[in-house]
């Protein structure tokens, strides 16, 4: 007898229950897929313009991306139809088709909700917008380490490790001269802030203006090792957070401005770039990340190091 008459006399022989059972499978199946679809659309449709071409796609690709996701080998253009290959490692990510066996990838998705489900963390508090008066006043919301690297290759090994996704602008910087880290160990206290808790009017601020506020308010650039640095050290970063990096800006081979962003979308934790010109104009509810200097001194004095 033949594979394909064996194939078809199983068919003809399965019971109703496993009829019902096959067709069970075959809906929830298509139930899920369709969900992980929804989900994969939602978490790049969250992302900014800048951000989506910093993970090699538009948003007009969101939809096509989306649809491939079941797909073992989905087809690719020369161009690059689909975005790059970190756009679809999120939405991979996204859906938990990483292998059980990565332990080490902390940084996936599914491996972001199991330690929350686990630990169950406090969320970080929002801010209440109300603008602060001095650096003094705010407390210290996360202290990172520094200087744990002797070398930027390292470091990009140990993201890549942990499965934290880096964007093509990201990597670029992460490359420059300009990019350096600290050569010996240190502490680096951090604060959270937005826009509008920094004190500034409207719906937006150009960047020069934000950075001035909080200069003027105490508050210091990060050095640019802070954004990957917080990226391995802050695993449990909420869904929909997106963290700028108040440092300055980095140029790109093209001499393209860049500051970092520490986010977690919904597809796993990365690093990425954004807008860092001067006239950039930044939304009110953004959130910068920004050095809290050692305020045990009185605040005129502090004022006077600046």
């Amino acid at each position: 007898m033949s594979t394909i008459q064996g194939v078809a006399q199983a068919r003809r022989t399965a019971t109703p229950v496993q009829r019902a059972t096959g067709l069970f499978l075959w809906v929830w199946s298509a139930w899920q897929k369709r969900r992980s679809r929804r989900r994969a659309q939602a978490a790049l449709s969250a992302l900014s313009d800048r951000e989506l071409m910093d993970l090699g796609t538009t948003r007009a690709e969101i939809d096509y991306i989306a649809l491939q996701q079941g797909s073992a080998r989905p087809h690719r253009s020369t161009r690059g139809h689909i975005g790059n290959a970190l756009a679809i490692l999120l939405l991979v990510n996204s859906l938990g088709l990483i292998s059980a066996d990565r332990a080490d990838a902390l940084c996936s998705a599914k491996e972001v909700l199991r330690r929350h489900l686990a630990v169950k963390p406090v969320p970080p508090a929002l801010g209440s917008a109300i603008p602060v008066g001095h650096a003094a006043e705010v407390s210290v919301w996360k202290t990172i380490q520094l200087g744990t690297f002797k070398e930027t290759f390292a470091l990009g090994n140990a993201m890549s490790a942990m499965g934290c996704g880096v964007g093509n602008a990201a990597a670029e910087i992460l490359a420059r001269p300009a990019f350096t880290l600290s050569p010996k160990r240190a502490e680096l206290e951090l604060v959270a802030l937005s826009v509008a808790e920094l004190g500034l009017q409207g719906a937006t601020a150009s960047l020069r203006e934000i950075y001035a506020r909080a200069q003027e308010l105490g508050f210091a650039l990060a050095p640019p090792e802070t954004a990957p640095q917080l990226r391995l050290q802050y695993l449990d970063q909420p869904i929909g957070e997106f963290l700028i990096i108040a440092m300055q800006p980095i140029r790109t081979w093209s001499g393209e401005s860049v500051v970092l962003t520490v986010a977690n979308g919904g597809a796993g934790l990365v690093l990425i770039g954004q807008d860092g010109r001067e006239d950039t104009q930044i939304s009110a509810i953004s959130r910068f990340v920004f050095v809290r200097p050692d305020t045990s001194i009185a605040p005129e004095a502090a004022a006077m190091l600046r």
